[in-house]
């Protein structure tokens, strides 16, 4: 049993030291030596901003659809969805 406790003081050790470790993987990743894979694109100049959440969107030019324009389109939308359903029957229920 002694074995036992030996290795998993051993994994704890391993584990341990790896978790500070993988926190310094951007800063390795710039390293000479190591660097980044011959692949991998370049690394832009400028820092990422933050999205800029608070500005309101431009204000429309146009107008809204129109009621009979909307009333319309509804209809045809639920005549598409009625064909459909001629097609593809409805699941059956869960039983």
């Amino acid at each position: 049993m002694g074995g036992r406790s030996g290795r998993a003081a051993t994994a704890a050790a391993l584990l341990g030291l790896g978790l500070p470790l993988g926190g310094c993987a951007s800063t390795i990743a710039d390293m000479p030596m190591v660097g980044t894979p011959a692949g991998a694109p370049a690394r832009p100049a400028e820092v990422g901003t933050y999205l800029p959440v608070h500005d309101l969107p431009t204000t429309r030019e146009g107008t809204a659809m129109a009621p009979a324009d909307q009333a319309k389109m509804q209809a045809e939308l639920t005549a598409a969805r009625d064909r459909q359903a001629v097609v593809l029957p409805a699941k059956p229920a869960a039983k």
